[in-house]
């Protein structure tokens, strides 16, 4: 018998609540302080009072037991008839609380009755409502008495809800369970490497552990990854799979994926979550939650909507949930988080995972086991986790706020007031910076009085904006409100991994709170599941991932070889160019040279990376101007899909003529594009792939200097080598591609980058000049790499 546990809250809100998605009138105050406000009220209770009291009880069906409980806020044993407490708060007054709040309120402490009665024999008790207002704590108390014949009556019906809810998700399980376990590989072999990729994935699963995977192009990493997953759920090992990417391309893998196994048998529910700014109807654009119909009366509707999605689609993308959203006239975003709930593997971006901010609670409040983390292209995840820990401030938005908000200065007196506090907050802590020649410092200490004061704005706009009505200044007023936010959300997390950066900029001054190494915060994420597997194309040194991606002592590698002929490909260091800032201009005549000599041995399309769009300009006009015959394109700053598409297409060109690209190191061409056989026949590399000095950059070779001796290659190398893996990675697609890879500066020859080379570079060969790299690739094109 499985023992599925259900929260009281969480059951009731979804089985009794009614009414709008987001009702211009709610309004949920900070959980601080109403954390505060309930143990106020508690405290105030006599001795006969107890604060947060645990209450359970089970219902059995289909042969499963469901363990339904939370905690009462308070229980006071009074001359043998209990009264049970809910406190709840908002800055509403009780009076302007929709029916359908109410019906959540009181449903959680009637649940909390049936318990108490049915466990103690009790014929009636009383249930106590405690409304605190909070701007002013006006605290409202409503009571009714309940007796042990209502609350079995209103426990039944909305048991007898829930089970039609446990039904369906019982026959998905068993659906699940039963193909998974029969599904077989959906190819007629694994590719070399596959099979033990596959195996070390189900035994990640089965061990609870977090495996850290180089998995080189042709490997099949998301078949080899989600199939062990899916496998393991027939098992019964884990119940959920979220794939996790950084970028749509890679979601539509895993959703062909999955469509690959279910033409094999394979039933199960998937889902790809799409962001809320590209899944939302034009219809819902600037339409405030009171007037957009898709929100209006959403809790009404939103139950029939799921059964039917859920009663007829097993692949779930952006397209259905749209279909599905407008049938019902619910709000599409919000539809598909709940449509989620009912899913066995969840498709989507890291941040509903990592992001502290936006992560999904429904999932990941409490740490799960039966969820299966799978974590695409997490080369990526090093960058953008920086960020999400990180968060700045500018104070250039206050003054504009100030003029708007003295308009109606009695109104607004005391949002002024905070806000000039603020103002004044910048200033002062601004002063050594203003004292430095570059406006500008780095300090390792935080700022807690500021994060004080700007804690007293938010709760003062918080209780502002829910007496205001729509409005451009309500609109100005709430984008800087998000802003404070999250600045304030990230000095939650502010220790010796951080430094607060301070700088003086024209007409602003910008706090901001740097996070140089978030693994504590990526550990702690990947610990609410069960198994995590990491894996990407490009993860060398893999030690280095491991450390910066959670650094668990106890995390798993492995490093697959390549499924393509090592012949098909060669790699070759031209040791005759000098990339140094200082030399630049030098190199310019060398570069094109070796440009002209790859390009003159086979006709076809290649591809030159740069570290800076000034280099490839700069590259570009040299080599234009020696070998104006020759076909080029090149890539241009803020190029929209159209131009991207335009740029692909002249490689995409079955012409048979010689073309070059020039492209940017980590840009937008050098990762996550496949171009199959001739399309691309060879790639050339300029630098090492060095992240350009900067503040932000020197603060991260600081602190792992301290901390591990290694800050060089943590701040600038690494990255840099990751970018100069990932543009290689385009040359190469298939088993029969044919191609070349010249690295085209003298510093790849050196032990500190040979020896971080990924292993499928094989026999690399070292030229010194023209002659010699016209004969090693000559050779190549004849006899392959041998």
């Amino acid at each position: 018998m499985a023992v599925h546990q259900v929260g009281i809250r969480e059951l009731v809100e979804f089985l009794l609540r009614t009414g709008d998605l987001s009702p211009v009138i709610s309004s949920e105050n900070t959980a601080q302080e109403g954390s505060r406000i309930h143990r106020k009220i508690q405290h105030s209770r006599p001795a006969s009072y107890q604060s947060e009291v645990a209450l359970k009880t089970s219902i059995q069906y289909m042969d499963d037991e469901y363990v339904i409980s939370g905690r009462a806020d308070g229980i006071d044993e009074r001359d043998g008839k209990p009264l049970i407490e809910e406190i709840k708060t908002s800055d509403l007054e009780f009076n302007s609380l929709p029916d359908s709040t109410l019906q959540l309120y009181w449903g959680q402490v009637k649940v909390y009755s049936y318990i108490v009665m049915h466990q103690a024999d009790i014929k009636s008790v009383d249930l106590q409502l405690t409304y605190v207002q909070t701007p002013d704590e006006k605290i409202t108390t409503k009571t009714q008495t309940f007796t042990k014949t209502e609350s079995e009556l209103f426990f039944t019906a909305l048991v007898t809800e829930f089970e039609q809810w446990i039904k369906l998700r019982h026959d998905l399980d068993e659906r699940r369970i039963r193909s998974a376990k029969a599904l077989k590989f959906p190819f007629p072999d694994y590719r070399p490497g596959q099979h033990k990729l596959a195996t070390n994935v189900y035994k990640t699963i089965l061990l609870e552990k977090h495996l850290f995977v180089e998995a080189p192009t042709g490997t099949g990493k998301t078949i080899s990854t989600l199939f062990p997953a899916i496998k393991s759920m027939g098992e019964q090992l884990i119940s959920r799979i979220f794939y996790f990417t950084a970028k749509q391309s890679t979601r539509h893998v895993a959703e062909n994926t999955i469509s690959i196994m279910a033409k094999q048998g394979l039933t199960l529910k998937s889902i790809t979550l799409t962001a809320k700014d590209k899944i939302a109807f034009p219809a819902e654009k600037d339409v405030p939650p009171e007037k957009n119909p898709y929100m209006v009366g959403y809790y009404d509707r939103v139950r029939t909507a799921i059964k039917d999605i859920i009663q007829n689609e097993d692949q779930i993308t952006k397209k259905t949930i749209q279909t599905y959203a407008e049938k019902h006239k619910v709000d599409p975003f919000e539809f598909s988080l709940d449509v989620s709930l009912f899913c066995d593997v969840i498709i989507c971006d890291y941040n509903y995972l990592f992001d502290p901010q936006v992560h999904l609670q429904r999932f990941f409040s409490f740490p799960d086991p039966t969820n299966c983390f799978l974590v695409d292209e997490v080369h990526n995840l090093v960058q953008r986790s920086r960020e999400m820990y990180s968060a700045t401030l500018e104070s250039s938005p206050i003054n504009p706020l100030l003029e708007q908000l003295v308009k109606h200065k009695a109104a607004n007196q005391k949002v002024i007031k905070r806000l000039e506090s603020l103002k004044r907050s910048f200033k002062r802590y601004s002063k050594p910076a203003a004292e430095t020649v570059d406006k500008q410092i780095a300090q390792l200490a935080p700022l807690d009085n500021f994060n004080n004061t700007l804690e007293n704005l938010i709760e003062t706009i918080h209780q502002w904006l829910a007496t205001q009505t729509p409005s451009d200044t309500v609109d100005a007023v709430v984008d800087y409100y998000l802003q404070c936010r999250r600045y304030y959300l990230i000095s939650t997390f502010y220790d010796e991994t951080y430094r607060t950066r301070i700088i003086i900029g024209d007409h602003t001054i910008i706090f901001r709170q740097f996070c140089m190494d978030p693994s504590k915060q990526l550990k702690a994420s990947l610990n609410l599941g069960g198994a995590a597997i990491l894996f990407s194309a490009t993860l060398s040194p893999i030690s280095y991932y491991q450390q910066v991606l959670g650094n668990e002592e106890d995390s798993l590698c492995m490093v697959s070889h390549s499924s393509f002929p090592q012949e098909n490909c060669q790699v070759v260091i031209a040791n005759n160019i000098n990339t140094l800032y200082a030399n630049r201009e030098n190199s310019l005549k060398p570069i094109c040279e070796t440009i002209f000599t790859m390009i003159s041995q086979k006709a076809g399309h290649y591809m030159m990376f740069f570290p800076s769009m000034a280099y490839l300009n700069a590259t570009l006009s040299k080599f234009v101007e020696l070998h104006p015959d020759i076909d080029v394109i090149n890539q241009k700053p803020e190029m929209d899909n159209d131009a991207r598409t335009a740029f692909l297409d002249e490689f995409r060109n079955d012409d048979k003529q010689t073309k070059v690209g020039f492209a940017l190191l980590g840009g937008i061409f050098s990762e996550g594009i496949d171009l199959k056989n001739e399309q691309l026949i060879g790639v050339g590399i300029i630098s090492v792939g060095l992240p350009g000095m900067n503040k932000e950059s020197d603060l991260i070779r600081e602190y792992f200097d301290s901390l591990n001796g290694q800050g060089f290659s943590f701040a600038y190398q690494l990255p840099g080598f990751n970018n100069v893996s990932q543009a290689a990675g385009r040359v190469i697609r298939t088993d029969t591609d044919k191609g070349i890879i010249v690295l085209m500066d003298q510093r790849f020859n050196q032990t500190r980058y040979r020896q971080i080379f990924p292993q499928n570079w094989a026999n690399i060969k070292v030229t010194n000049n023209a002659d010699q790299l016209k004969n090693t690739l000559q050779n190549f094109w004849q006899n392959g790499n041998r």
